[in-house]
């Protein structure tokens, strides 16, 4: 519901500081509040409203929540924490540049600035998992969807997108064993230069590696644990022990890597890598492109049908074993109905002009790993775009109802919670139009 929380690093006992706010016995300070403002800009959050009233609040907000997890003794792993901090770190390395960059944006050393982070994840987690305990018992019944659905507005009820559920057979062609070797002596190359101290490994990296997130930052992907790792490349990874020197040829779904130690830290490890992936030839393409194109006719010649023949040819794991039905995660809810934006971009420019029952031609898309496949599709059906209605987005109706009941809740805590907690906003503070009633006591 409250999408952030206070960056502050404030300094509890300079008396030069201007409080703001008091709520119950803690204190929003001015810099706090321009502190996170600043913050809000940096990130293109939306401000709905003068600044200066709408930070306040939230921080206000915040400060109850987390009073309320102290008294629910709300613990945050802090495996969580770091791991969370490691992401946002990285996020912003990424866009400022550079560690120094950072350091110069937010005015504080590296390490100073990760212990700030940490407590404001800290913080978030705790928030998240108040307002979690608090909503958790809401449970709704199909006829508390169908009254909620008929008390809303016509201009309340949202249009629907066309949405479409797919099938889907792929073939993996083969990669030439000349290839993956010649993939694996490059790398060897690359590792020699590096050992030999004749290059950079980062110089190399941006020249040559085939991972576009880490490739501009000379191959560094910061602070990881193994679960954020694939295996192969975490056991390598963790392996290391001299930053100048290079790792073995490490193999993993994504194609062939070269590692170097940055920093170890606790259960953490920061590298660099390079990313170089085999290509799959012409020939093999058209291979599996004919093989499907005769497997689409003797679909249409009704030898089998699309449904019986994918757990037995196609290599996609995520539907194989589904009759090539392609689920969409998206939501959290595995329904099989996909907004046009939401497939993979080659898929959905084939189906665009297909009718429902519908089997496309063969034809050449990229998978997880940015490899060239051949795939050929079922257009199962199309529902064009509509208001919603009860028949046909049941579960769509039914979340909307859920988030009304969950605001309603935690709208009616925090106005009870505002009631009983002593509130002062200073001179200078208080001349706002605030979203919560309740903190100009009367």
């Amino acid at each position: 519901m409250f999408g952030f929380v206070a960056m502050t690093a404030v300094a509890q006992n300079n008396i030069a500081e201007e409080v703001a706010w008091m709520i119950g016995d803690q204190p929003i300070y001015k810099s706090e509040i321009e502190e996170t403002y600043q913050q809000m800009l940096y990130e293109r959050t939306p401000i709905n409203g003068d600044p200066y009233c709408v930070v306040p609040e939230n921080l206000a907000i915040e400060k109850l929540y987390l009073h309320q997890a102290d008294i629910d003794t709300v613990e945050i792993p802090e495996s969580t924490v770091v791991s969370a901090v490691e992401q946002r770190m990285n996020y912003f390395i990424t866009n400022l540049g550079t560690k120094e960059k950072v350091e110069e944006y937010f005015r504080k050393p590296l390490p100073e600035f990760r212990e700030q982070m940490a407590e404001v994840m800290r913080n978030q987690y705790r928030i998240q998992e108040v307002q979690r305990s608090l909503t958790k018992e809401i449970k709704v019944t199909p006829a508390d969807v169908r009254k909620y659905f008929a008390t809303l507005p016509s201009d309340s009820i949202p249009f629907v997108p066309l949405q479409v559920e797919v099938q889907v057979i792929t073939l993996n062609p083969a990669i030439p064993r000349e290839e993956i070797e010649n993939v694996k002596a490059r790398l060897r190359d690359y590792a020699d230069r590096v050992n030999r101290g004749e290059s950079e490994f980062s110089t190399l990296a941006i020249l040559y590696s085939e991972d576009p997130g880490s490739q501009p930052r000379g191959g560094e992907i910061g602070f990881m644990g193994r679960g954020h790792l694939e295996p192969e490349y975490a056991a390598a990874a963790f392996n290391l022990s001299d930053p100048k020197k290079v790792s073995k040829i490490v193999e993993t779904q994504y194609g062939f890597h070269i590692i170097q130690l940055i920093e170890k830290r606790g259960d953490r490890v920061n590298t660099r890598h390079i990313l170089l992936r085999p290509k799959v030839s012409d020939e093999d393409l058209i291979k599996s492109i004919n093989r499907l194109d005769s497997v689409r006719k003797d679909i249409l010649a009704e030898k089998f049908t699309f449904e019986e023949i994918a757990p037995y040819i196609s290599q996609d794991k995520d539907t194989r074993n589904n009759r090539g039905i392609m689920f969409n995660s998206e939501d959290g809810s595995g329904t099989t109905l996909w907004k046009m934006q939401d497939l993979p971009q080659e898929i959905a420019k084939v189906i665009n002009t297909m009718e429902p029952g519908e089997i496309s031609e063969p034809f050449i898309m990229k998978d997880k790993r940015d490899t060239d496949i051949v795939a050929i599709v079922k257009l199962t059906s199309r529902l064009e775009g509509h208001q919603a209605n009860l028949s046909d987005d049941y579960q769509l109706i039914k979340g909307m109802y859920e988030d009304y009941l969950r605001e309603k809740l935690l709208r009616d805590w925090l106005a009870k919670k505002i009631d009983d907690t002593y509130v002062r906003i200073e001179d200078g503070w208080a001349d706002c139009t605030f979203v919560h009633d309740g903190w100009l006591k009367r």
